[in-house]
């Protein structure tokens, strides 16, 4: 039996969940948001990191590397949009900064 997909987020919902998270904007049916590191190392190091997040969450993201900024895109295609599965993903990866 196949899962129906996540709901996505109303208006209220996302703008909560949107005071939670610095520096990340809503763009074309997604949040987005860069991040800048001293080198290449760290910032694919910090990849590294949040791929194993994504693993876990069964939930992956559209992103790229340019030496030392990495820039992260959360959507929920099957649902068209952001979903709580997103916020999920965007306030872990605001985590592995904090640590």
């Amino acid at each position: 039996m196949a899962m129906s997909p996540p709901p996505l987020l109303d208006e209220q919902q996302l703008g909560a969940a949107m005071q939670r998270l610095p520096g990340w904007q809503i763009a074309r049916n997604g949040v987005d948001k860069s991040f800048e590191f001293g080198n290449f190392s760290a910032a694919f190091g910090f990849m590294t990191r949040v791929a194993l997040l994504c693993e876990c969450q069964n939930h992956h993201p559209e992103w790229s590397n340019i030496w030392n900024k990495v820039h992260i895109r959360l959507s929920t295609h099957e649902s068209g949009g952001l979903t709580q599965r997103d916020i999920d993903l965007a306030t872990a990866v605001e985590g592995l900064l904090q640590s």
